[in-house]
């Protein structure tokens, strides 16, 4: 309460406005009082010095103009300028103030990042808009994920957005927020689709480095996606479809103050065979027990069925103009079921494997700007996350069941006060409670095993927001305290932005973390060899995972070219080898160790006036370091790609859009064997991950045409992944069959094509 009354003390002081009287006409009202009644209807706040609107009174305009048009009036009417920050914070200003600009934390350093609705912030991270996202190869719809593996210092070793590498970290160690809910299931199709329809209004932030106090339970980087929120009073509706899926997405004003959201999308897999299908279930089961059961002659699989849905509600209640309530709910879940048929002399037996993973997701969050000044936001959460399978083995009669469920439930408070034009502050606690259970059961023999685990971690940070025209800093420190351990994490995170001579940037970040959950791998067979990754907690045999990074930037910017370079630093500590994915001589040890990583982001980036080219270019080398693994030696980590490079171009010709892009890395890394051991069932190996893959090479391609049907707008796209049909090798590993090595090779995506077509009503 004492930090209450310190904020309520400081907003009045900031609020007592002097209101001078004159001589005016009966229709005119001050600046002051109109600005009022603005921020009502539109939900937005004005900031400014008293001084600049004191003395100005104006006849007010017409009540139907919309914002754009009311601001435009106002700088017409009072010869102010008035700086749209972001959709809540608008600047007023002199016109005569040498061109100072007060700009927020959300200030945008870079526009067009990449491509249209990709942009760069001052405190580092990158801002993504879907809704206004331009094309980008290989892609058939905006897909939020893939998006973001378009960015440099982003890679997935194996193809998948389920295993996004930002910056040499595993996916797991990524922080995926949905309106403010942390997900555990990111991916469709087991990882090469995302999971978020993509057709929702996303504003998305991704932060490498340097990354606000608020974010936790992240070593590595924060995907924060946020929905609208904001009421529109209109009705929309869109219907798409694809050769992988139909979805429907329609925002429905219910009342003045209420407005209901929703989308829904979902495969077409198990009734419409299609080649992007066959092409998509290949890369995903192969080498799966879906795959290596139909090896056997005497073994038929049958009625293979897989599907996948997502569901996405929001309801949107204003319930005064301060207040608001806002109430989410997202479902995600693919599912995999086939059957097995023996046929033989002896017996004739039908059994059914079947796989499922599921995501449940629910909010409800209040947002009151109890002054123009400063704004509270309170949320609590649910979410559920399962991963279940039955693995029927034929052959002898036995089937194994295995599971792994989450259940992360919490609440949030977080405050923003405006202490000036540039300067924010702000504070927070949160509340989190993440159970996680792993169970494994056999039929015939009977066993069971069955382990729940628990871990409570309360939350308080604190974070100072200061930009000005050159200078951007964002200082911030968040203290967590875990439960289970008794322990508390002191983090500190910094990002510094300074302009110089006009065209250069200068950009520092840092921050440390910790996380409390990470995922593992038991057997490369789990979960029918598909989905291997469980998620554990901390305990005290795997510890709290901590990370210490920084990063220095240099960017120039003229005549639309943008150069940038970005160099970080990163070491992770307490991974448990577990969680890396060894398929060698590591591959059932249980160590506990460190990484290491060290890299260079450049980019070059052309617009002219039809095209935007960009090439990108990211080294890194990233070395794990384990105490009782390889004498204690550094070598290379499994998720160590060298070099990347993507040279890509988008052209739009009126209705057409055109987009073709080249990548190419080096090789990912594993070992070699050597030969068998003496007697024949373990596999000796040369040194760790001594050996490199070929290098990948991908040719991708998209174009869409933008056209009416009467009064609502059509897209019409064709897109090619992987235009040259390149077998690109993903991982290499080894087994032993009848006493001799056998080299299993995981291939990439093959000649894929789409065709989407979408109205939007």
């Amino acid at each position: 309460m004492k930090i209450l009354n310190k904020f309520f003390f400081v907003l009045l002081i900031f609020n007592l406005n002097v209101f001078i009287s004159f001589a005016q006409n009966e229709n005119e009202i001050s600046l002051v009082k109109f600005l009022k009644k603005i921020e009502r209807k539109f939900k937005i706040s004005f900031s400014y010095a008293d001084k600049t609107i004191e003395k100005i009174f104006i006849t007010p305009p017409s009540t139907s103009l919309d914002l754009e048009k009311t601001l435009f009036f106002l700088e017409e009417t009072t010869k102010l300028e008035y700086k749209v920050l972001n959709d809540r914070f608008i600047i007023i200003k002199t016109k005569n103030t040498d061109n100072i600009l007060f700009e927020n934390l959300e200030e945008i350093s870079v526009q067009g990042y990449l491509t249209s609705g990709i942009s760069k912030n001052n405190d580092g991270s990158i801002n993504l808009k879907t809704d206004k996202l331009g094309i980008l190869p290989g892609l058939i719809e905006p897909d939020v994920l893939q998006a973001i593996n378009a960015l440099p210092g982003v890679v997935s070793v194996d193809e998948s957005i389920s295993n996004l590498n930002i910056r040499g970290g595993t996916h797991d160690q990524n922080l995926i927020l949905f309106d403010g809910i942390r997900m555990y299931q990111s991916g469709h199709f087991f990882g090469l689709i995302s999971a978020f329809n993509p057709y929702l209004k996303y504003d998305i932030s991704l932060s490498k480095s340097g990354s606000s106090a608020k974010y936790g339970e992240s070593i590595s980087s924060i995907i924060d996606m946020k929905l609208p929120n904001k009421i529109t009073n209109k009705f929309e509706l869109g219907v798409g479809l694809n050769l992988l899926n139909l979805d429907v997405l329609s925002t429905i004003p219910i009342k003045k103050n209420l407005e209901l959201q929703f989308a829904a999308r979902r495969s077409t897999t198990d009734f419409l065979n299609t080649p992007t299908f066959d092409q998509y279930f290949q890369r995903a089961f192969q080498n799966s027990d879906l795959q290596l059961i139909t090896g056997d002659s005497s073994v038929i699989t049958k009625d293979e069925n897989f599907r996948f849905h997502d569901f996405y509600g929001k309801l949107i209640w204003d319930i005064e103009d301060k207040h608001q309530l806002r109430f989410v709910l997202l479902n995600i879940e693919n599912d995999l079921t086939y059957n097995e048929s023996l046929i033989n002399p002896l017996r004739d037996e039908e059994l059914k494997s079947e796989l499922n993973q599921n995501n449940i997701s629910t909010g409800i969050t209040y947002v009151g700007d109890l002054n123009d000044r400063f704004k509270l936001t309170a949320q609590a959460y649910f979410s559920f996350y399962n991963l279940s399978s039955v693995n029927a083995n034929i052959l002898n009669s036995q089937s194994l069941t295995q599971e792994n469920e989450i259940q992360d439930n919490g609440y949030k408070f977080d405050s923003e006060l405006i202490i000036s034009p540039n300067t924010t502050w702000s504070n927070g606690y949160h509340f989190s409670q993440i159970a996680i259970s792993n169970l494994e059961k056999v039929d015939e023999p009977f066993f069971r095993r069955f382990i729940k685990q628990v871990l409570i971690t309360h939350s308080l940070y604190s974070q100072l927001n200061y930009s000005s025209d050159n200078f951007y800093l964002k200082g911030g420190l968040r203290v967590n305290y875990f439960d289970k351990f008794k322990r508390f994490s002191v983090e500190p995170r910094l990002a510094f932005n300074y302009r110089f001579h006009e065209n250069f940037k200068f950009e520092f970040t840092t921050d440390f973390k910790s996380q409390g959950t990470s995922q593992i791998i038991d057997l490369q067979n789990d979960f029918l060899g598909i989905e291997k990754r469980r998620w554990v907690l901390a305990n005290e045999s795997t510890p709290i995972i901590t990370s210490q990074q920084l990063g220095l930037g240099l960017f120039y910017e003229k005549n639309k070219w943008l150069v940038s370079i970005e160099t970080y630093y990163k070491k992770v500590n307490n991974i448990s080898s577990r969680s890396q994915g060894f398929q060698n001589q590591f591959q059932l040890i249980n160590d506990i160790g460190n990484y290491e990583v060290k890299g260079i982001d450049l980019l070059i980036h052309k617009k002219f006036k039809n095209i935007k080219t960009w090439l990108s270019y990211s080294y890194s080398k990233n070395d794990y370091i384990f105490k009782n693994l390889n004498n204690s030696k550094s070598f290379p980590n499994n998720v160590d790609i060298r070099n990347v490079i993507s040279l890509d171009g988008t052209y739009t010709y009126k209705n057409i859009d055109f987009a073709l892009g080249f990548n190419w890395h080096s090789g990912r890394p594993f070992t070699e064997p050597n030969g068998v051991s003496s007697t024949g069932n373990s596999i000796n190996y040369e040194t760790p991950n001594s050996s490199r893959l070929p290098s990948y090479l991908r040719l991708d391609s998209s174009i869409n045409y933008n056209f009416k049907i009467g009064k609502s707008q059509a897209t019409a796209g064709l897109s090619v992944w992987n235009i040259l049909d390149r077998k690109n090798v993903l991982n290499t590993y080894y087994d032993i069959e009848n006493g001799n090595l056998s080299k299993i090779d995981n291939i990439s995506l093959g000649f894929t094509p789409n065709v989407s077509f979408r109205v939007k009503f």
